[in-house]
């Protein structure tokens, strides 16, 4: 259940925006920097209870976050640096937006805490893999696009349909699915990076 594996369907329809930003003079890292502002405005957002705001702020976050790559690709500048921040960027966006979410109360924050931790957990298992030597891995259940989407949906839920079941409204739900299938994700990338060690 990965959005990624449908890039190359969009293709043809982002590169008119990544021309335009490189005519722009739009660097990679200046739309990593500003997912970044965008991933914290729309924690911040969360925590006030404006959810509209909160969802067009996840939605920067996540056009700039796939821009930056884009441009990167197509101007041929991919760099340890840019890729580096671009990781740490991204691990910082989960916690602010994550975090806004359960310490608003919109969720209660032992099912925050579990979403985070699986959201972490996951991510750093598929930069982990590159560090023992296997090479990159984000295989699984859940990756980054798909939690900015369903968050982007469980916020506009909220906000147009308001429910709540089993005291759990949709983003309450939404942050249990992550932490389930968050820790699900972690543990098959770490069943299939020990396989690769053998």
């Amino acid at each position: 259940m990965t959005l990624d594996q449908f890039r190359p369907h969009v293709k043809v329809y982002f590169d008119p925006l990544v021309r335009f930003a490189i005519r722009c003079r739009l660097t990679p890292n200046v739309l990593t920097i500003a997912a970044f502002i965008a991933s914290a405005a729309a924690g911040l957002l969360f925590y006030f209870r404006l959810e509209l705001w909160a969802v067009i702020a996840v939605a920067i976050n996540a056009f700039c976050d796939a821009m930056d790559g884009a441009v990167a690709r197509e101007t041929k500048s991919q760099s340890l640096r840019g890729d580096f921040l671009d990781h740490a960027v991204d691990r910082y966006a989960d916690i602010f937006i994550i975090t806004g979410i359960f310490a608003s109360g919109l969720v209660i924050w032992p099912i925050g805490v579990l979403a985070l931790t699986g959201v972490l957990m996951s991510s750093y298992l598929g930069t982990q893999a590159q560090a023992v030597g296997v090479g990159r891995y984000y295989g699984g259940v859940l990756g980054r696009a798909d939690r900015l989407v369903l968050i982007m949906l469980a916020g506009i839920a909220t906000i147009v349909y308001p429910l709540t079941i089993f005291s759990l409204n949709w983003l309450g739900w939404l942050l249990l699915l992550f932490g389930v299938f968050g820790h699900l994700t972690a543990f098959q990338r770490f069943a299939y990076v020990w396989r690769k060690m053998e």
